[in-house]
């Protein structure tokens, strides 16, 4: 199991379109195969602050997701919405084993 935490910060005007946005990619990603878990949550103390917690089968489940239409329609979408570029931290998943995923 891989886990990305994807670290957003949105520009206040979009909010409500980043929400949409990715909101719809979630829904979609969470339809792939490869992917166990795909969660999107909001700083309740700077709301124009995300992070995506996303949790891959597999280290290639995360190449198979960037090739999908509706990332590449996220990606598209909200590239203009945010106030600096995302960044991402990698994770190993040590705890629940992997059975208890998905």
């Amino acid at each position: 199991m891989l886990i990305v935490h994807v670290d957003v910060h949105v520009k206040p005007e979009f909010l409500e379109a980043f929400k949409a946005a990715t909101l719809e990619n979630a829904r979609n990603s969470v339809q792939e195969p490869g992917i166990a878990r795909f969660d999107v949550i909001q700083d309740q103390a700077d709301p124009a602050h995300f992070v995506l917690v996303e949790v891959y089968r597999t280290v290639e489940d995360t190449v198979h997701h960037k090739e999908t239409a509706h990332y590449a329609t996220w990606r598209d979408a909200v590239a203009e919405m945010m106030a600096v570029p995302r960044t991402s931290v990698k994770y190993a998943n040590l705890f629940p084993a992997e059975a208890g995923w998905g």
